[in-house]
């Protein structure tokens, strides 16, 4: 890591003096990319500032002239809806916009975007918008600890502003985890702490964040078709820990992450902290006989090691990676300040969110698990690597990523694979290749219906794996894929496959082992 005392400085001086909420916002020209949550949110902000906004989103939808309507009432200059409003920077009151606010997943390539960069007009991210926002007179600034990885950001968020929680602290996940940061800093309530996750879009149009302390959980291969390349995508990742005051948390098992924190630009006095798995090493946090204990936030941590909880503590089917993701959250909120036993107390008050490894039933002594939030490979190698043996369903929309690392490393446990989806030319042939001896069955053949129509597939994806289905075996749905080729989103698809599981178990009816299960077997 490499000491700095200052954030970048910005060539506009009118940009570079908006660093709070009392700066003089009043009549900056800004146009909002995007009307979404995050959108929506940073034209309210910056309309309540005082600012003239003009927005502008590609879809013209009921619900966005609704939200159109409602800024306008509010102050908007104008708000433009349509694919040609992206093609084109728009004016302000007819003069050119000083600065593009854009909402995180649009693409730096869009018309609008690349004709800002041309023309020299900054880009912010609501993220980078909600920093500069922070400190308002009159109220408390909270800190921040950022996270962010190819997986398990929400999971982690969570976990963090439990732990927070739990030690008294007035704290709340924020960020791309559902709640906008411009909404919790308007909220009445006073923040002391908050927990952020940040997507590699988020941080791409991030440019003076100097969080408390920051992790990049894991990285892997992920939306390659937006940043153009892996190397863009890590650099992206990487800016979390760009100027971050006390801690550095990194993923001992993750090389990448560990150069991302030598490279990283740091305030005096930073430390870099791991997480492992495995017994931990001087300034590590891991696990040594399934308790999570912590050796870097201790005074004497080159002889003694501190209790925070145990690997139970981190969910009813714990396995490598929500360990992982726990250790993260213990380091960050150990890097604030907060108690062991708030650590503990809050990884056990932590309630997973839904569709990631989430046991949905258990009958005739098959364990069927909905893990649709694993969009990628990287997300479906932690989960695959939880179960053996698996019946596999599988496929979507791949997003420009490869599958043969990903069969390689687990055809020894797979029964069979179940495809759904669209397009899956490319996990087929990864399991040709590296898994020739496993079964493929593709769900939408069997079905009268269209390959869109995801339930019908989804459906059929079912009822192939309950027949292939034995005593002992996981039936796992983690696509490796994103859903949009036949569902709304990945929680559509969790929810579909939840109903057609219900319906199956219902239709079988319990067996004496089902009446004598407990709950969900690990």
């Amino acid at each position: 890591m490499k000491a700095t005392n200052a954030n970048p400085v910005l060539q506009d001086p009118r940009l570079a003096g908006l660093t709070s909420w009392d700066a003089d916002w009043a009549g900056l020209r800004v146009v909002v990319a995007g009307i979404g949550t995050s959108g929506f949110a940073a034209a309210d902000t910056l309309i309540e500032l005082g600012a003239r906004v003009v927005v502008v989103d590609g879809k013209d939808t009921e619900e966005n002239r609704y939200k159109a309507q409602t800024l306008g009432i509010v102050g908007a200059a104008q708000t433009i809806l349509g694919q040609q409003a992206m093609d084109a920077l728009p004016e302000v009151d007819g003069q050119a916009p000083e600065l593009v606010v854009t909402s995180p997943g649009l693409r730096p390539t869009l018309g609008i975007l690349a004709e800002a960069v041309d023309r020299g007009i900054q880009i912010w991210g609501d993220v980078e918008l909600a920093w500069r926002l922070r400190e308002r007179g009159g109220r408390k600034t909270a800190e921040w600890l950022c996270i962010t990885g190819t997986n398990g950001k929400t999971t982690t968020v969570g976990m963090t502003a439990s732990i927070l929680q739990a030690a008294g602290l007035k704290a709340i996940a924020v960020g791309n985890v559902g709640t906008p940061i411009l909404d919790a800093l308007r909220d009445p309530v006073d923040y002391d702490v908050l927990a952020v996750e940040l997507s590699s879009y988020q941080l791409h149009w991030s440019h003076s964040l100097a969080p408390l302390a920051s992790v990049v959980l894991n990285i892997a291969e992920d939306h390659l078709d937006w940043h153009g390349s892996y190397a863009n995508y890590a650099a992206d990742k990487a800016r979390v820990y760009e100027n971050t005051r006390v801690a550095c948390v990194y993923n001992a098992a993750v090389p990448d992450t560990e150069r991302m924190v030598e490279q990283a630009e740091v305030q005096e006095g930073c430390r870099a902290v791991s997480f492992t798995t495995d017994t931990p090493y001087l300034s590590q946090l891991g696990v040594v006989d399934g308790l999570l204990v912590d050796r870097a936030f201790v005074e004497q941590r080159r002889t003694e090691a501190l209790e925070l909880g145990a690997v139970r503590d981190t969910g009813p089917l714990p396995t490598r990676h929500t360990v992982e993701n726990a250790l993260a959250a213990a380091a960050l909120t150990r890097a604030a300040g907060v108690s062991p036993e708030a650590v503990r107390d809050g990884l056990r008050a932590f309630e997973p969110g839904a569709h990631r490894i989430q046991p949905v039933a258990t009958t005739h002594g098959v364990l069927w698990v909905n893990d649709t939030k694993a969009t990628n490979p990287h997300a479906t190698d932690a989960s695959l690597s939880s179960f053996d043996p698996v019946i596999w369903i599988a496929g979507g929309l791949s997003k420009g990523v490869h599958y043969g690392d990903l069969v390689a490393a687990h055809a020894h446990r797979l029964k069979a694979v179940v495809l759904i989806g669209t397009d899956t030319a490319g996990l087929e042939q990864a399991l040709a290749e590296q898994a020739p001896q496993v079964p493929v069955h593709r769900a939408a053949e069997g079905i009268d219906a269209a390959p869109t129509d995801g339930r019908a597939v989804l459906a059929e994806a079912v009822r192939i794996a309950h027949e292939l289905s034995e005593q002992g075996d996981t039936v796992l749905l983690a696509p490796a894929a994103a859903s949009m080729d036949q569902f709304a989103s990945y929680a559509d698809r969790g929810e579909v496959f939840i109903d057609l599981v219900a319906d199956l178990v219902r239709r079988l009816g319990p067996t004496e082992q089902d009446r004598d299960e407990e709950g969900p077997r690990p």
